[in-house]
């Protein structure tokens, strides 16, 4: 088990992509600490993961909090960062700017943030493994907040596995995936939409946060892989 021993934080690890991770690690003999801005999402996804399995409040939109946050954790062997808001979507000509804002201030600012305090914490040999997605790389009609964003955290991560070296640093660029993301849309809307796209897709199907997880078990444990972004879209980019 290439996680045995070691020390995994996961912030936004209390659902999604970042809960999936997080059961995939302690499968491969890790013991994971995630954390929430939210008590109640903590207390419920470490009764879920069990034993190996820590919980910690933080919030991401503050500095000090984070710093709080990775001075209680100590030191750890890797860092996944999934958190993130609801998607934001719509034209730009329509979109408030305070809401742009706010969808930068978690899935950006609050991820720079965390590494700036998560760096002097990481042992030797550890990783920091990040999350875009492919809006980057194919954006659509309405996606213009996302694709910023998710350039905008492939730029970083790059500039990080230079800056941080030997610190490995990657990110993951999920496709779309069926997680607690897309609660902003209506249900019916919602699986209607999950089954148009898969059907478009060379998999037959969109993701699942399961699919998603062991892209960043792969560059956890992967001592050779930094500075790479790992598309994983069921062939999104291709069609």
């Amino acid at each position: 088990m290439p996680l045995q021993n070691q020390k995994v934080v996961i912030l936004g690890g209390t659902s999604g992509i970042g809960l999936a991770t997080a059961q995939a690690a302690l499968a491969q003999g890790a013991t994971v600490v995630v954390s929430s801005s939210r008590q109640d999402r903590v207390t419920a996804a470490v009764a879920e993961l069990g034993s190996r399995a820590d919980g910690q409040v933080a919030d991401l939109t503050d500095a000090a909090s984070i710093t709080q946050l990775f001075a209680r954790i100590g030191a750890f062997d890797h860092l996944v960062y999934t958190a993130g808001d609801s998607l934001l979507l719509g034209e730009l000509a329509s979109t408030d700017m305070s809401a742009v804002r706010k969808a930068f201030e978690i899935r950006m600012f609050g991820a720079m943030a965390a590494v700036k305090a998560a760096t002097p914490h990481i042992r030797q040999g550890g990783s920091i493994t990040l999350t875009s997605g492919i809006a980057s790389a194919r954006p659509q009609k309405g996606w213009t907040v996302g694709a910023s964003i998710c350039g905008a955290m492939e730029g970083f991560m790059r500039a990080l596995a230079v800056e941080l070296a030997p610190t490995r640093v990657n990110i993951v660029s999920p496709g779309f995936v069926r997680t607690p993301l897309w609660a902003n849309i209506p249900q019916a809307e919602r699986e209607a939409m999950f089954r148009q796209v898969g059907a478009q897709l060379p998999t037959g199907r969109v993701g699942e946060a399961d699919d998603i997880a062991q892209t960043y078990l792969y560059l956890m444990s992967n001592a050779f892989a930094s500075g790479q972004t790992i598309i994983i879209d069921g062939g999104g980019v291709l069609v």
